[in-house]
């Protein structure tokens, strides 16, 4: 039985009144600025999220991981985050050398949740990982209100450590003189930086949030803007002593002083590079939506990973199942519809048996064909369905699926957490090769409260699952990879 232990290293939860609030600027602000500093940045991202955990990864040099109260367990997102950050460098310092401190940017609002008691909030996860707030406060046409907002989320829960305010979109000197001294007076809480309107914004948005990293025009460029404006507008030093600040964790977890390279390392030492399952990834700026989490507890299992370009390549590589994960189908339905061999290719090995595992934008890929304002665009056509994009979302939430019907990857009458948030909606199905293996118990999934269309060894689904929180997907995937047969 693992003993007790205690797990020091300084942290940050960065959090607000609302979704838009600028959480993500801040949280980019923070680690592009300690990285140009020389800090090694953990970053992690709250909840169900692929873009914003694009962009921290990118501004951190390393990868970002989900942290999730729905689709994990407690002690799996307390693991995850201890594993992610672990072996603990030296004493952190002020100069940076050796220093590790991990940003986690909640989402919503501090206490939003899908209940009324904020069971899967960014203030819960704040708890269970001892981690003071940092709250993003956006002052559009406010002044003393802001305090009022402020002593609102201190008080509804004195359990969460709120350790100071950022303000944002600040319009005037004047506003901002007048809010800093109502939270001091008010809140107790030190004023820890004030952003004003950027004229110009380094991370513009769309429909699903920012644009992805893997489509803007000057990654570089934009994080350095963001560093800069971290380093003018915040106190970055009063920040650092917030975060360092952060009281140890408890843990049963016994890592000693393995790296997580090596633990994985070690947990697929028993085959070979050639024995390996050769599983593909299409990762391209269509297809983006992948947690790290999923790819590693692939590689843990001994898969290899393959990345496939859907966008360039002319065929399939040489492999033992496919993994296509969601993101803009719609975006590059031009680039996707024109590369009538990648198509080709993937429709044949389908049909020859190929284990194909798809999640939402993956999903319409393998459909018939996409509709565009009054355009059609062919996709794969392994499965009989068409979608159209539409101005709303059609689903935005965590899902709750039970595994109704046999199937290549999941054991049948289990529950399954996941999330779907997608635009677009299917506007003909034809079932009579088909058929839906999951029965949707929360979410909207594919259509008639069913999800996860199956096609020989295919499973499609506008679910995303975390594989850490359904450890039955990675099981499932490399099984079936082990054991296809590849035709002579």
């Amino acid at each position: 039985m693992a003993q007790q232990q205690n797990y020091s290293i300084p942290r940050i939860v960065i959090s607000g009144l609302r979704g838009g609030g600028g959480k993500t600027i801040l949280s980019l602000c923070l680690v592009a600025l300690w990285r140009k500093k020389g800090l090694r940045v953990a970053p992690f991202k709250k909840g169900p999220d692929y873009i914003d955990a694009g962009w921290l990864a990118q501004a951190a040099g390393t990868p970002c991981f989900n942290l999730d109260l729905f689709m994990m367990s407690p002690e799996q997102v307390k693991q995850s985050f201890i594993s992610h950050t672990n072996p603990p460098l030296p004493p952190f310092s002020k100069g940076g050398r050796g220093g590790i401190i991990a940003v986690i940017e909640g989402n919503r609002g501090l206490y939003d949740g899908v209940d009324d008691k904020g069971t899967y909030s960014t203030a819960e996860l704040a708890k269970l990982l001892k981690a003071p707030v940092l709250l993003m406060v956006d002052c559009t046409k406010v002044t003393n209100t802001a305090a009022a907002l402020v002593l609102g989320c201190q008080t509804i829960d004195s359990d969460v450590l709120i350790g100071g305010v950022v303000l944002n979109r600040v319009a005037t000197a004047r506003q901002e003189d007048v809010i800093r001294k109502a939270i001091h007076d008010k809140c107790k809480l030190p004023v820890l930086g004030a952003l004003p309107r950027l004229k110009k914004d380094p991370f513009p948005e769309r429909h699903m949030g920012l644009t992805p990293y893997q489509e803007h025009l000057d990654i570089e460029k934009s994080i350095s803007v963001i560093a800069e404006a971290g380093e003018k507008y915040l106190d970055a030093d009063g920040i650092w002593h917030l975060a360092k600040g952060a009281e140890p964790l408890k843990s049963g977890l016994t890592f000693g002083v393995q790296s997580l390279e090596k633990r994985l390392h070690k947990n697929s030492n028993s085959q070979t590079q050639h024995s390996k399952p050769r599983i593909g990834i299409i990762k391209d700026s269509a297809f983006q939506f992948y947690y790290q989490e999923n790819i590693e507890e692939l590689e843990k299992r001994g898969a290899q990973l393959i990345e496939v370009n859907a966008l360039r390549e002319n065929h399939l590589p040489d492999i033992s199942a496919l993994y296509i994960g969601g993101g803009f189908p719609e975006t590059h339905a031009v680039a996707l519809a024109d590369n009538m061999s990648f198509k080709q290719s993937l429709r044949e090995a389908i049909e020859q048996g190929l284990p194909v595992y798809a999640e939402c934008g993956g999903l319409m890929f393998l459909g018939k064909s996409l509709v565009l304002q009054n355009k059609t665009y062919p996709m794969v056509g392994a499965l009989p369905v068409t979608f159209s994009l539409e101005k709303k979302p059609q689903a935005h939430g965590y899902t709750i699926i039970e595994v109704e019907h046999a199937n290549p990857y999941f054991p049948e009458n289990i529950i399954l957490k996941g999330h779907e948030f997608h635009y677009s909606r299917v506007l003909e199905i034809k079932e009579n090769s088909t058929y839906m293996a999951f029965k949707v118990k929360r979410g909207r999934g594919i259509v008639d409260n069913r999800d996860g269309l199956c096609y020989k060894n295919v499973l499609a689904a506008y679910t995303h699952l975390h594989a850490l929180g359904a450890s039955e997907w990675a099981d499932g995937l490399v099984r079936c990879a082990n054991e296809f047969k590849k035709p002579r």
